[in-house]
């Protein structure tokens, strides 16, 4: 079966239990004119703020390795991932609860959240309520992204979901670059807190802005479900513990092989609850289908190298480049050129070249692309590394609107908020899955490409560790290793996502392939 996207068909809505939880209808009568105005500008800000948060605190990353909390290298990973590891397995409950007890207020109360947990992070004292404030932040995120597509897809008339679900998708693309850019500007000011410090004002206009222009969908009465939702953020934490802390304890070690095992007892036994439960968070029968599993493994894929490339691109052009945290914002905008110009054409080729052709394509850019960035070293021209990131960019602009539309469809339009969940879902797991990964790689081939007497009695993990315990002389071999280990992992990312988009694109010939012969 290709990655094709069925039609999706209207349907009525529940009738409301009782007069105070009436609601409007799923598609506006008036047709395109009832749409509230600037609703799908509201909508997309919120995604931008979301996905922006992920990408942008990747240029703290150096700021925050000399900052006077002094994280550990592992703990630097955490900083980053903790938002996107609640943000990845909350995000289908967080759909689930629009679909229960309302979008709209589901979706305020994520940007409450949102703004309450980087209050907290910017003025934590130490790294353990920084990273208390991430969570709080991701939790946030999780209820904001699935239900701004939610409410769009019971707003607007069904002649225009697919503009706008691809609209949407490219602002998740849109959203990553926006972050560095936006993240570069306020940490041009040297201190990594105004970065979490403006988005409280950002969420709070926001928040008043959808309490003004989003209309109120339809509610079912599905139970959410807890038991499942424990289990996946207790599967996924324990999968992330196992990656991340390897380098620094060892993979043999006790809390290594703990995470990996109980990773894998956790996604067991949640798999066993949710075939059980009569309204699972996510039903495992759903992916049966090859369509909608292909879709959500290239999502997985492509957001894995989109994200670990943010984690290197940050530190790679800061410390090989000597880039300020503006121009290291600025220097990814060739990656979003593509998606500005493009994505509103991937339809077009999708429609005249096929699916599977398409998706080809844009596994081969990506994987092409990382890999080339991994050739570049701290003598390569900008340019030169900036044509790696526009071919990278080609293929997200390719990807994104393709994946996204085959898993919007894949569930009926009642349960629209738990099919946004499952692809925001596949994006952040892939995103904190490249983060981990290629901050795991990174960080043990950069301890083994110092020199020896850098190494003996410091053991440094991170850049600003071996600088703070080096002469400023010995600075140009510090930052070779770093440039050889980012190259490393670089190609590790590149390699593993041509590998999944090959199994993504084989499977759906395979499947054709059955077809035609039935």
């Amino acid at each position: 079966m290709s990655l094709k996207p069925t039609p999706l068909r209207r349907t009525s809505p529940a009738r409301p239990r009782s007069a105070s939880r009436a609601v409007s209808p799923a598609a506006p009568a008036g047709g395109p004119a009832a749409v509230p105005r600037g609703l799908l500008a509201v909508m997309c800000a919120c995604v931008v703020l979301a996905v922006g948060m992920v990408a942008a605190v990747n240029l703290a990353v150096p700021l925050l390795s000399a900052s006077e909390l002094r994280p550990s290298s592992s703990a630097l990973i955490w900083i980053v991932d903790t938002y996107v590891v609640f943000f990845a397995c909350l995000v289908i409950p967080g759909g689930a609860a629009g679909d229960r007890f309302g979008r709209k207020g589901v979706l305020l109360t994520g940007l409450l959240l949102f703004a309450a947990g980087a209050l907290l992070s910017a003025t934590a004292p130490d790294t353990g309520l920084l990273l208390v404030g991430r969570a709080v932040t991701g939790v946030g995120a999780a209820a904001v992204l699935p239900n701004t597509l939610a409410v769009l897809l019971h707003a607007v008339p069904a002649e225009r979901r697919g503009v706008t679900i691809a609209t949407w998708a490219s602002m998740t693309g849109f959203g990553g670059v926006v972050g560095n850019v936006g993240g570069g500007a306020l940490l041009a000011g040297g201190s990594w807190r105004w970065l979490f410090a403006a988005a409280v004002p950002v969420a709070g206009v926001l928040a008043a802005l959808v309490g003004r222009v989003a209309p109120v969908s339809p509610r079912n009465d599905r139970r959410l479900d807890l038991p499942g939702t424990v289990l996946l953020v207790g599967a996924s934490v324990a999968l992330l513990v196992g990656v991340v802390q390897g380098p620094e304890s060892g993979w043999g070690s006790a809390v290594v092989v703990t995470g990996f095992g109980c990773s894998g007892g956790l996604f067991a036994l949640w798999t066993l609850v949710e075939l059980r439960s009569r309204h699972p968070l996510l039903d495992p029968r759903l992916f049966r289908s090859p369509a909608l599993r292909s879709a959500c493994l290239g999502m997985t894929a492509v957001f894995f190298g989109m994200f670990a490339l943010f984690y290197v691109n940050a530190s790679f052009l800061q410390y090989a480049k000597g880039f300020g945290v503006l121009a290291t914002g600025l220097g990814i905008l060739p990656l979003i050129l593509p998606l500005v110009l493009g994505a509103r054409h991937a339809g077009r080729l999708s429609s005249r070249f096929g699916l599977d052709a398409v998706l080809a394509a844009a596994f081969a850019c990506v994987g092409c692309g990382l890999l080339g960035l991994s050739t570049c070293g701290d003598a390569t021209p900008y340019a030169g590394y900036a044509a790696w990131l526009v071919l990278t960019g080609v293929g997200l602009t390719l990807a994104l609107p393709t994946l996204s539309a085959a898993i919007a469809v894949a569930l009926p339009p009642h349960q629209a908020g738990v099919a946004a969940g499952l692809q925001a879902t596949t994006r952040e797991f892939g995103s904190a899955l490249g983060v981990a990964v290629i901050g795991t790689v990174l960080t043990s081939r950069f301890a083994e490409a110092l020199p020896r007497d850098i190494r003996a009695g410091h053991d440094p993990h991170t850049v600003a560790q071996a600088l703070a315990v080096t002469s400023p002389g010995r600075a140009p071999e510090v930052v070779g290793a770093f440039v050889s280990a980012a190259g490393t992992a670089l190609r590790v990312v590149g390699a593993s996502v041509l590998v999944l988009g090959t199994l993504v694109v084989l499977e759906a010939l395979l499947v054709r392939r059955r077809r035609a012969r039935s």
